[in-house]
């Protein structure tokens, strides 16, 4: 259950990154309640989702120019849910999130690279629960509607975060494998 909390904070830092890489010039907004950044861990083989339910993003992204997109995120780690309260409980732990001295996880891009066709690559430091890492997180933009939607996934460790100290750095009980997955709303994004 700790691996899962663990891994749904990596995810929803990755997921958040992702969602403001995606819109870059004038600002956008990102729409919470028709976005989702979810994760999956598993721990003793067995895969375990969960999701982040409070998270923000400062994106000015235009898709004509990338290179000028300016993306920042937090994600508020004890909004972490699992669907076991006592699992969620033990994520709020120093050894896991240790919420009392990190509350956020944070994604600050630093730049974005066009792959065509409403794919970007977006680079930035990915900060969890004082630790911060070099990331790029592939995104994909759909537009439809007056709509964009920012989606995609990427794999984080989380013991490169710290996530997961102590007796739970055993990767043979909680896997070192975090996969984050999104689906970000976004208004104000220019036409692709």
């Amino acid at each position: 259950m700790k691996t899962t909390l663990t891994t749904g904070l990596a995810l929803a830092s990755f997921a958040l990154l992702a969602s403001a890489a995606a819109p870059a010039c004038a600002q956008q907004k990102v729409l919470p309640e028709q976005s989702r950044i979810s994760f999956t861990s598993k721990q003793m083989g067995v895969p375990v989702e969960g999701q982040f339910k409070t998270f923000d993003a400062d994106v000015a992204f235009d898709p004509k120019k990338p290179e000028a997109a300016r993306i920042a995120m937090t994600i508020q780690l004890g909004s972490v849910s699992l669907g076991v309260a006592e699992t969620e409980a033990e994520l709020a732990k120093p050894d896991w999130f240790s919420l009392k001295q990190f509350p956020r996880a944070s994604f600050q891009s630093t730049g974005v690279k066009p792959l065509g066709g409403g794919k970007f690559d977006v680079a930035g430091k990915l900060t969890i629960k004082g630790s911060s890492r070099d990331i790029v997180v592939p995104v994909s933009l759909a537009q439809a509607g007056g709509a964009t939607t920012a989606s995609g996934a990427f794999t984080i460790k989380r013991l490169d975060f710290g996530i997961g100290d102590g007796d739970w750095k055993d990767t043979s009980m909680v896997a070192n494998d975090v996969q984050v997955k999104f689906k970000l709303s976004l208004a104000g994004v220019p036409a692709l």
